[in-house]
């Protein structure tokens, strides 16, 4: 099977390239910075799978633009390009934030959009391109949204957590009591597969999250039990915590206001609409399982 993949130099593109290879696929990267980017898609590829984007800048450092540039009008282009192809599925990675940037609900794919930031609303505007087009017969379309994807090779917000508590700083934030889900990259990699393998999985919206949240404060204890440590949680009372983000903000320090929401907050993600689809009860890496994979990892790279 013949897949185009876009944006395969990330941490989910090559994890995803080399697991397609491993499955017998075809991956081949289409790199849309090309200006002839788009006769380079195969004529016979059976998928696109586009997953090249701009991701959200906790630094806020990024013009708003930019987002809508390349998560919005590349995204338009790319599948203008799969509706005149003979590919049968386009798989284009969304992101929960296209949804909303904090809530204190489950998240699903009913719960109504109303993401704040140039980010998820670029995204959520290039899903709206997609659901506005009529789908030609015997194509489908499927939008992921996928909850904080972790896995070997990640370097985000758990890589920082990691080198904090392996260098056996407290954990200033226990006062702060969250739930929130993430995503294994062999979660991601499994629900694609099964996608362009399973030929009557319908065309869709489709969250993506590990069956089971965690906290912060949960994460900080696996972290320490991995690099045999003894967890330290300092519950730090809030608003001290709260006044050193905003300066933070200022200052542009380590911690803001947008990087304690992300470390924080409560954002629960359900994927029971892909496991119904898939008639399956769990995923095959639990959060946990998939966490320590990821930490364990870190571990390797000091």
């Amino acid at each position: 099977m013949k897949i185009s993949i876009t944006g395969v130099t990330g941490f989910v593109g090559s994890n995803l390239f080399e697991n397609l290879l491993e499955h017998n696929c075809e991956p081949k990267a289409l790199n849309l910075r090309k200006p002839n980017w788009k006769s380079e898609i195969e004529t016979d590829a059976k998928a696109i799978i586009h997953l090249a984007g701009k991701a959200h800048d906790t630094k806020n450092s990024s013009n708003s633009k930019n987002y809508f540039d390349i998560n919005s009008k590349l995204t338009h282009d790319l599948f203008d390009v799969f509706l005149e192809s003979n590919c049968r599925d386009f798989i284009f990675f969304s992101s929960v934030k296209a949804v909303t940037d904090q809530t204190e609900d489950i998240v699903t794919e009913q719960t109504v959009t109303n993401p704040k930031t140039a980010y998820g609303q670029s995204k959520l505007l290039a899903e709206q391109y997609i659901l506005s087009k009529e789908l030609p017969k015997g194509k489908r379309v499927f939008i992921i949204r996928p909850s904080m994807i972790h896995g070997p090779g990640n370097k985000g917000n758990l890589n920082l957590l990691y080198q904090l508590v392996s260098k056996g700083i407290p954990w200033p934030l226990g006062a702060f009591h969250n739930q929130r889900s993430f995503c294994s990259i062999d979660n991601v990699c499994y629900v694609i597969l099964q996608i362009l393998e399973r030929e009557y999985i319908p065309s869709g919206v489709y969250n993506l999250a590990d069956d089971e949240t965690l906290s912060t404060n949960e994460l900080i204890e696996l972290i320490a039990a991995s690099t045999s440590r003894k967890a330290r949680i300092f519950p730090i009372p809030k608003k001290i915590i709260n006044t050193i983000a905003k300066i933070g903000d200022i200052l542009h320090l380590p911690l803001n206001t947008e990087r304690l929401d992300k470390l924080t907050e409560n954002f629960v993600v359900s994927n029971t609409k892909i496991k119904a689809i898939f008639v399956i009860e769990k995923l095959p890496v639990s959060a946990k399982e998939g966490i320590s994979k990821t930490i364990k990892s870190f571990n390797c790279d000091f």
